[in-house]
């Protein structure tokens, strides 16, 4: 089990009353496994993904990353803890202009301290992962959409994390490569065992038997897996 959450609970002052975003909620994503996340706008997907993302404190409940109760752990410590479990994908791939593919990848370990022989050797790897080894030495604006975002999820995967949090990792692609993207994701979570929790607004580019939930009220319900 990678991330568990129980009970959780944000609320947020909305002027003289309280707003509850999320009520009591509990959400377990296992190591391997991909859970995808729908909701209408404002249902609470991006705070679901900053708490479990430990970018923010709950207001109740409990949030465990690899039996850790990240809950109970001082600012420095969830950071470090967050910097070491946890990936992220973002919407943009928000990548640096002035680096490559390749040096993209080797900055988060640079920012950790980590930078030696192993963690370039990874990046390669990484690179290779997602089909991207021969655009290695190109820069952003060299690479088209669907690649920009490949090197984000590498990037993601960059620390050996136990937990991979997406946040409308195709919202800013077509169908097609959505669903690669999509698809990407689910392979290589399952390939380096980690457990992973997508934000999206299409559930059809899901592929067949990702685990879909909708967040509504607060909490999650389930929808049938995808159909293949």
């Amino acid at each position: 089990m990678t991330l568990q959450l129980d009970h959780l609970t944000v609320t947020v002052a909305d002027g003289p009353d309280t707003l509850t975003i999320l009520d009591g909620l509990d959400l377990t994503v296992e190591a391997g496994t991909v859970v995808a996340l729908t909701g209408a706008s404002g249902s609470g997907k991006s705070t679901l993904l900053a708490v479990a993302g430990l970018l923010r404190q709950p207001t109740a409940g409990t949030v465990t990353i690899d039996g850790i109760d990240a809950t109970a752990l001082s600012r420095t410590r969830a950071t470090r803890l967050r910097g070491d479990r946890i990936g992220f994908v973002f919407q943009a791939a928000s990548l640096f202009p002035s680096l490559t593919a390749i040096e993209q990848l080797e900055l988060v370990a640079h920012l950790t301290g980590r930078l030696d022989a192993d963690a370039r050797r990874r990046a390669a790897e990484l690179l290779v992962a997602v089909g991207l080894e021969h655009r290695r030495d190109a820069r952003p604006a060299q690479l088209s959409g669907g690649e920009r975002q490949r090197v984000g999820i590498a990037r993601g995967l960059m620390n050996g994390p136990s937990l991979l949090l997406a946040d409308e990792p195709t919202a800013a692609l077509d169908d097609e490569r959505g669903r690669d993207i999509m698809a990407m994701l689910v392979t290589e979570a399952s390939r380096r065992e980690v457990a992973t929790l997508i934000v999206t607004h299409n559930p059809a580019q899901l592929p067949p038997g990702t685990r879909h939930l909708v967040l509504s009220g607060g909490r999650v319900r389930a929808v049938e897996p995808v159909a293949p």
